[in-house]
This record gives C-alpha cells, structure tokens and sequence, in this order.
C-alpha cells in the first residue's frame, strides 16, 4: 500500500474509534458522567474534555504551527499554572460557552480529522514533544482516544472489544522506545527486541524486531497496547518478557508525549 493509501486508512481507522468511544459516552447519564476512573481526580466527563482540549491544540498545531509553538512557551513559562492545568488535563483551553463536554469533543475532533485530511502522510507538525509527521500525529490522537476509553470503560464496568486497530497503538508503543529513555535521561541499551503480538483476531501475528533477538515481548496486543499507555501494570497482563533490556523497557514504556510518568500499581501482589 502507498504512504498515502495507508494514511487514508489510519485516518478512517482514527474516526471509527472515536465513533466507538462517543457509542459508550452519548448514553451516558449523570451519573455516569460523574463517575471516577482510574486516573487520579478524573470523572469520564474530565476524559472526554480532555480529549476535547488536546483535539483544540491539535487543530491549531495543524493549521497554525508558529501560534501552536507560541501558546506552548507561554504555557511553559508558567511552570505552576502547566502543572495544574496538566492535572486538570485541560491544557489551559475551556468549552465555549452552553457547551458540554461531548459536544466540545465532537466539534473538536471532527474539526481535527479534517485539517488532517489536508496533510500529506510525511508533513511534519509541532507537538508538546519533538516534531512529528502527519502520519505519527494521527497515531498518536488514535491512541489517546483508546487509552482514555480504556479509563472510561474501566470506570463503567464495560468491557470493550479489541480491534485491529490497536496495530496503530502497538506501532507506535514500540517506535516510542527511544522516548522512554530520553525522557527519563537514560541511556538506550544497543539490545534489540523482538516483539511477536496476537492480534485481536487470534489468526495474525504483529511482529517487530529481529527474530533472533535474545530480548523479547510476546502475548496478546491488547496486554501491549494496555502496558504502553500506562493502563495496566505489566503483571496484570499475560506478557511474556524476556531479557534484560526487554524487561527495563516494559517497565517504563510510554506512547504518550509529555513527562515521565509510572505504570499504575499491579492489582495483584
């Protein structure tokens, strides 16, 4: 497939998740929008309207970048007022008024999807971390929107069907490697690492890395993809890792951009 025939699919593969997600939220009561999930302080309204201002800023990284680079350093300036408004998630953007919090998100992110469009899959675009390609900046918005679904089933009791869409989490969960690492002021060990993951459907393997790598992941994606953004503890998955690097290398991963942050606690001693 080309370049821009798989950005096509990804940018398909970015609307059907967001469409899985709003299936769960748009029933919801007020209750059910009040109610706590695992990350810290947050009610699934506060994940969705995170999801809403991070889908604002990703409209203005894609058609202003310079205002994009501006607002950042501002915010950066400001070591305070970024560290509340990171523990907020709101990223120093607020609803417009007599807007709720889906319906923040679904204009946000429909006005995203689109700018996206206009992109080629290899133009590069600002981020709260290093530059990226269109290409990446999508993967990464696909994944925060699974992730923050993974919290807001967690807190309804709902389980979730994987799809194969969480090839594009798992990507990019082991090209951000090297970020872990850098983030953190470690050194990247030179060990490669082979990664074999079950895909969803149980007839396809996603593999990653040289077969004869000594160091190695392996079990099912959605355990991957769920250690990657810091949703389950490695040992509450059926991961198998093998090796030394593989090992300190699970145990930091992070396919999100911004500060280190630490795997939630194992729900099993």
């Amino acid at each position: 497939m080309s370049p821009a025939g798989a950005y096509g699919v990804l940018l398909d593969d970015l609307v059907a998740e967001q469409e899985s997600l709003d299936e769960l939220v748009g029933v919801l009561d007020d209750d059910g929008w009040a109610g706590p999930t695992p990350a810290e302080g947050w009610t699934v309204r506060d994940q969705v309207a995170h999801l809403a201002a991070t889908e604002e800023w990703a409209t203005l990284a894609l058609t202003d970048p310079l205002a994009f680079r501006s607002e950042v350093d501002r915010l950066n300036e400001e070591p305070e007022k970024r560290a509340a408004e990171m523990q907020r998630g709101l990223l120093a953007r607020r609803p417009p008024p007599d807007t709720d919090a889906l319906a923040w998100w679904r204009q946000g992110r429909s006005a995203m999807v689109g700018h996206l469009r206009e992109q080629g899959p290899k133009d590069r675009l600002p981020w709260f971390g290093p530059n990226m390609s269109a290409m990446s900046f999508a993967t990464a918005r696909l994944m925060e929107t699974w992730a923050h679904g993974v919290d807001i089933a967690d807190a309804l009791g709902v389980a979730r069907v994987a799809t194969t869409r969480l090839r594009h989490v798992a990507d990019l969960g082991v090209r951000t490697r090297g970020f872990a690492y850098v983030s953190r002021g470690m050194v990247l060990p030179d060990a490669p690492i082979r990664i074999d993951l079950a895909a969803p459907d149980e007839d396809d393997v996603w593999s990653w890395g040289p077969a004869e790598a000594p160091d190695s992941v392996l079990g099912p994606a959605l355990d991957f993809c769920l250690v990657v953004t810091q949703r389950r503890h490695p040992a509450d998955t059926e991961l198998s890792v093998t090796g030394a690097a593989a090992t300190e290398w699970i145990g930091i991963a992070q396919a999100f951009a911004g500060a280190p942050t630490e795997q939630r606690a194992p729900s099993r001693g």
